[in-house]
């Protein structure tokens, strides 16, 4: 299948294919968008079955930057890459200095920073090579789990009418790096929780910690939950997990949980709440672009994750106004914003 016909192409402005065979590296660059500024967006490492599947995930990862990026207030387009293998396996510092060399290529209009697969120790190997690295001065993670923590609160105060977290149940799928600090987060507002992870030990440190029942990863669709938080891989929202799921609010930190657009149309005529993701999950990057345009403010960086709360709750309002799914109006308030920008000079990094 060819770029320009792919199902989740977005008229993206560059699509680039990364091939350095004596690194073993095997990549793909998208920038979909950068008319609020360069493209910025982490870089992910997974075993892809094939080709085509890491540029659906490159493609709309990239999308959901750009749309990140522009509600999010900030000076700088959406891209995305990908990197095809086993960060277990196939990681090794010649691939990473490999990888960051092609984005040094591009010369400022894609900057990477962590994503799955990737950490901050990669980040920094990345940093030797490449000087448009940015989300390695500071974990960013605190930060995500911040800003989601504040749209859920947002879909309990408009779905459940309420203002506290106070003995609510929720399932929180992934318990990695943000999930673990949102699990944290939520324990301490007083939340129940029920976990799950492929990974034993994070599951047993939310146990340990929060006192969280663990439950076998297929399993958390069927908890009986207040809020369901998708915080692993994304597409997990689909024909076959929606109708197992009985909970009130989906609002999580993982990237692209539908797996089509019509799956939030489905969820909204289930009666239940979607917190779209590139909303909530704004908060790293709230603080990790600090390191792109050196401005660190940590007071104006939780005023702004704090505005999450407030922008949420505006997206659930209007999406009740309009009788319409909330990832659509989302989408329509970010591509405003883009447009709306058209023209205007961009702030220089």
């Amino acid at each position: 299948m060819g770029v320009f016909n792919h199902a989740e192409f977005d008229n993206h402005e560059q699509v680039i294919f990364c091939r350095d065979e004596n690194a073993g590296l095997s990549a793909i660059i998208a920038l979909h968008d950068t008319t609020l500024g360069p493209a910025a967006g982490g870089c992910r490492m997974w075993p892809y079955p094939s080709i085509n599947d890491a540029l659906t995930d490159v493609l709309r990862l990239s999308r959901a930057m750009s749309y990140k990026n522009g509600l999010a207030g900030l000076s700088l387009g959406g891209g995305k890459s990908v990197i095809i293998g086993d960060p277990e396996r196939d990681k090794n510092e010649t691939l990473l200095k490999s990888f960051a060399g092609f984005v040094q290529k591009l010369g400022g209009q894609y900057y990477t920073a962590e994503d799955i697969g990737i950490g901050i120790n990669d980040v920094k190997i990345f940093a030797e090579t490449c000087h448009y690295i940015f989300g390695y001065s500071t974990d960013p993670s605190p930060f995500t789990a911040r800003g989601c923590c504040e749209g859920i609160k947002a879909a309990v105060m408009h779905h459940l009418g309420r203002n506290d977290l106070q003995g609510l149940k929720a399932a929180v799928q992934g318990v990695g790096n943000v999930g673990k600090i949102l699990c944290k987060n939520l324990h301490e507002a007083g939340t129940k929780l029920i976990v799950s992870d492929i990974n034993p030990e994070a599951v047993a440190y939310a146990v340990d910690n929060f006192g969280a029942d663990a439950v076998a990863p297929d399993e958390i669709y069927d908890q009986e939950v207040d809020i369901f938080s998708p915080c692993a891989m994304g597409g997990i929202l689909n024909d076959d997990s929606i109708p197992r799921l009985r909970t009130s609010i989906i609002a999580g930190a993982a990237n692209n949980q539908l797996e089509h657009p019509r799956h939030g149309r489905l969820l909204r005529e289930k009666g239940i709440l979607f917190a779209p993701d590139y909303v909530i999950n704004a908060g790293g990057m709230l603080q990790a672009s600090s390191d792109i345009f050196g401005n660190f403010d940590i007071d104006l960086i939780m005023k702004r994750i704090t505005g999450i709360y407030d922008t949420s709750l505006e997206i659930f309002k209007l999406s009740e106004q309009k009788n319409r799914a909330t990832h659509e109006i989302a989408d329509e308030l970010a591509k405003k914003r883009i447009a709306d920008a058209t023209g205007q000079q961009k702030v220089t990094p």
